[in-house]
């Protein structure tokens, strides 16, 4: 293991557990190409907005659903124009600094197979690469690794996986070895995580399932009551941290995370989790909860492309989520959980400043079950097409391991430069 400027030691990549690593030997064809190609994930955990993050300016009905909440490029905070139609987040400057040097893109009305509204099977959805929900004891990206690997499985003389931070996402859960570390600061816990707990508690505990909704509710009464101790316009963007933390924790993680894979023999495939997504009170996609998150993980990507120096000219990175939100906003000034998405891609290896989108039309007719974004693009698509053009995974194994039961979702190809 090669000593990082500030990297752990080996002892601590095995004391830690987490945001996970995996490595395999660079396939043939890659070499032959003289290239080195690098593939980060990012799980963004809870549901994103995908409608607060990249909007439909330019639709006629965007303005009758969102109203002075949503992203318009006029007024106090603009949104920044990504062509005639689509406007990104104002919280997410850097972002659209990589898509105006054709270093990152947007694929829009995007979803898993996944048609319900659980964030603890949509996850297992998400992160298995499975077509349903069910028992999964690997993720995608870790069985990706036998579809590049000599023989079907990780060179026993290859590069080690490793893992950082406090959680193993399930994406990259499996055969495939790794080490692992944790970073000194470790994520503030959030509305988002104790959600999903209740949604698992109501399938196999409901007293527990009574408890925890009775806590969500006192906090909620707490809230409204303004017994808290962070101002109103700094509300936190997770419950119980301010959201200069989340921005240091983001940034520490990610950095982390281009730190080792820009490493001569560091790992080639990754993946980490952030959680805090579920936005069902006042989500504040132009100032509030959302904006502020967006800004700590525009801060995260900013981070990844700096510790990776020369490397960020080979790297892919993709930001996926389980499920969108409704198009409209509850009463609470939220969005509660919806079906199509967004997926951001970025990265020295991408062919970006664009989007990609069959866009679906936000009228009242053209919204999957009168609710949410209607899905048009398969995420397996997207995924595929990065394992395939960019790590040169075996396209046959590609749908028969990676993404089971996937035949008639033809990889999305030209992403690559």
């Amino acid at each position: 293991m090669p000593t990082y400027l500030g990297a752990p030691t080996r002892r601590e990549l095995l004391l830690g557990s987490g945001m996970l690593f995996a490595w395999a030997a660079v396939p043939r064809a890659a070499r032959a190409e003289g290239r080195d190609p690098r593939l980060l994930v990012i799980v963004l955990r809870g549901a994103l907005d995908g409608l607060g993050v990249v909007a439909p300016v330019g639709d006629p009905d965007w303005g009758k659903l969102r109203g002075d909440k949503g992203l318009i490029l006029e007024g106090p905070t603009p949104a920044l124009a990504l062509d005639n139609f689509y406007a990104l987040n104002p919280a997410m400057p850097n972002f659209h600094r990589l898509y105006q040097a054709g270093q990152a893109m947007v694929v829009h009305a995007v979803a898993t197979p996944y048609r319900e509204r659980s964030h603890f099977d949509g996850q297992d959805v998400l992160e298995s690469g499975l077509p349903k929900a069910g028992a999964a004891d690997s993720g995608w990206l870790n069985r990706t690794l036998a579809a590049l690997a000599p023989g079907g499985r990780v060179d026993p003389h290859g590069r080690q996986a490793f893992a950082v931070g406090p959680v193993a996402p399930l994406v990259v859960r499996g055969p495939a070895p790794v080490l692992a570390w944790a970073p000194p600061r470790l994520p503030p816990v959030g509305d988002d995580t104790t959600l999903r707990l209740l949604d698992l508690y109501r399938h196999t505990d409901p007293a527990l399932a009574r408890v925890l909704e009775e806590r969500i509710g006192l906090a909620a009464i707490a809230r409204a009551g303004g017994m808290t101790s962070e101002p109103d316009g700094d509300r936190p963007a997770v419950q119980g941290s301010g959201i200069a933390q989340v921005r240091a924790y983001f940034a520490e993680a990610a950095g982390a995370a281009g730190k080792f894979l820009a490493g001569a023999e560091g790992p080639r495939v990754g993946a980490l989790a952030f959680d805090g997504w579920d936005t069902h009170v006042e989500e504040g996609a132009v100032k509030g909860r959302l904006a502020n998150l967006l800004g700590a993980l525009d801060g995260a990507l900013a981070a990844i492309e700096s510790n990776m120096g020369e490397a960020w000219r080979q790297t892919a990175v993709v930001l996926v989520t389980e499920f969108g939100r409704t198009a409209r906003l509850n009463g609470n000034d939220g969005t509660d959980h919806g079906t199509a998405t967004v997926a951001l891609l970025a990265g020295g290896a991408l062919k970006g400043g664009r989007v990609i989108a069959d866009w679906p039309g936000l009228k009242e007719a053209d919204l999957y079950e009168n609710r949410d974004l209607r899905p048009t693009t398969d995420l397996r698509a997207v995924l595929k097409g990065l394992a395939e053009e960019h790590l040169c995974a075996d396209p046959g194994k590609l749908e028969a391991a990676v993404f089971p039961d996937s035949m008639d979702v033809k990889p999305l190809r030209g992403l690559l430069a």
